[in-house]
C-alpha cells in the first residue's frame, strides 16, 4: 500500500480544519484551543495550535494522510516539522478576506522553500456573495497561469475531494516522471 502525505496550510481561519473534517474517514485528530485574543475571537472561537490529522483511503493501494498546519504566526515553528515527508501541499485562502492574501502568499513561498513538491491553491468560501472571483484571487496572490487555483467550499465534501484529486494527480504525474 502506498501512502501520500499532503499538508493543508494557509492563514488563520482560512478553513483548513474544516477542509480536513469534510473528507476524513477517521475522526480528525485536532489540536484546537480556545482563542484568547479579542481580535481573533471575532473571527472564530478556537484555533489549531499544533496540527490537524485526517486520513482518506482512495483505494486498496492508496491512502492519503492530511496534515493541517496552524495558521497563526506564533505556531509557525510547526510548519517545517509538518512539511517533512510531504509529497504535496494545499494553500487555503479565504476568498472573502483579502487582508489575508499577502500572508497566504508568504506561506506559499515558505512551503515551496521547504520542499519542491506539487501544490495547489484552494480559494475557499466561493459560495459566499462577497467572495473574490478566481482571477482576482490569482492576481492578488501573484500566481502564474501554471499554478492550479481551485474554487473550494471547505464544508462541501465534493469540492474538497476535487482539490485533493487535483493535487494527487500532480503528485502522481511527478512520481511517474521521476521513474
Amino acid at each position: 500500500m502506498q501512502t501520500v502525505k499532503m499538508v493543508v496550510t494557509g492563514p488563520f481561519s482560512a478553513g483548513k480544519t474544516q477542509f480536513i473534517q469534510s473528507v476524513s474517514e477517521i475522526d480528525v485528530v485536532a489540536t484546537e484551543r480556545r482563542i484568547s485574543s479579542d481580535e481573533e475571537r471575532s473571527v472564530k472561537s478556537a484555533t489549531t495550535v499544533a496540527m490537524d490529522f485526517g486520513r482518506i483511503t482512495v483505494d486498496e493501494d492508496l491512502v492519503l494522510y492530511l496534515f493541517g498546519t496552524p495558521g497563526q504566526k506564533r505556531f509557525d515553528f510547526m510548519w517545517e516539522i509538518l512539511s517533512e515527508g510531504m509529497l504535496g501541499f494545499i494553500v487555503m485562502v479565504d476568498s472573502t478576506r483579502p487582508e489575508t492574501f499577502r500572508e497566504a502568499r508568504s506561506i506559499l513561498e515558505t512551503f515551496r522553500a521547504y520542499a519542491p513538491t506539487p501544490f495547489v491553491v484552494a480559494a475557499n468560501k466561493q459560495d459566499v456573495d462577497d467572495a473574490w472571483d478566481l482571477e482576482d484571487v490569482r492576481h492578488a496572490l501573484r500566481l502564474d497561469g501554471e499554478t492550479k487555483l481551485l474554487p473550494c467550499v471547505a464544508t462541501n465534501r465534493d469540492t474538497v475531494k476535487t482539490v485533493l484529486l487535483e493535487l494527487l494527480y500532480s503528485i502522481l504525474k511527478e512520481m511517474d516522471s521521476e521513474k
